[in-house]
C-alpha cells in the first residue's frame, strides 16, 4: 500500500466510524507505526479534513443541524474540573473543546468531545495517569469551552448550574 493509499484508507475509516478510532488501532490494522498514523492525520488536517483528536481517539464529527454550538467562559481551579464537566453533560450538553489564551503563544485549543460521565471519567483518569496539568493552569483558571446543546432549555440548565457552582464567568 502506498502512502497516498494508506492516507485515503485512514480517511475512509474515519468517515465511516461512529465512534472514535485510536491511532494504535489504525496502526495495527494498517500495519504501520502509530507515529505514521499521527503524521497521516496531521497531513489530512492540513489538507482541510475536519479530524478531531480526542482522549478516546480520532473522529470526524457529523454536523447536527438540530443542535447548536455555544461558547462558555469559565473560571475555576483544577479541582473543580470534574464538577464543571459533569454539569455540562448532565444537562444535555457535550464539551467539544477547551481554549485558553496563552500570554506568549496566543490561543491554545484542545479537542475534548466529552459527551457523558464515562467520557469525563476516562479523560480525568488519563490526565492523572499522565500527570498532565489542565490548560486552565496557564490562565489562572480562565478558559473557554465550545459546547454542543440540543436546545435552549439545555443551555439554560447548563448556565444555571455552572453559575450556581461559581464557575460561569458573566460577560457584560
Amino acid at each position: 500500500m502506498t502512502t497516498e493509499e494508506r492516507r485515503a484508507e485512514v480517511l475512509r475509516r474515519l468517515q465511516a466510524a461512529t465512534q472514535p478510532l485510536t491511532g494504535t488501532r489504525l496502526s495495527r490494522e494498517l500495519g504501520v507505526s502509530r507515529q505514521i498514523i499521527v503524521g497521516d492525520v496531521s497531513i489530512l488536517r492540513a489538507e482541510g479534513q475536519k479530524i478531531f483528536a480526542t482522549p478516546r481517539g480520532y473522529i470526524m464529527p457529523e454536523d447536527e443541524p438540530s443542535q447548536q454550538k455555544v461558547t462558555l467562559v469559565c473560571q475555576h481551579s483544577a479541582e473543580d474540573m470534574e464538577a464543571e464537566l459533569n454539569a455540562i453533560v448532565d444537562n444535555g450538553g457535550a464539551v467539544l473543546d477547551v481554549i485558553v489564551e496563552h500570554p506568549v503563544y496566543g490561543p491554545l485549543k484542545s479537542d475534548l468531545l466529552l459527551e457523558s460521565r464515562r467520557d469525563i471519567k476516562n479523560f480525568l483518569t488519563k490526565m492523572k495517569k499522565c500527570q498532565a496539568n489542565p490548560l486552565l493552569v496557564v490562565t489562572g483558571g480562565v478558559h473557554i469551552h465550545t459546547v454542543r446543546v440540543p436546545d435552549e432549555e439545555a443551555l439554560t440548565a447548563i448556565r444555571q448550574e455552572l453559575q450556581a457552582l461559581g464557575i460561569l464567568v458573566n460577560i457584560a
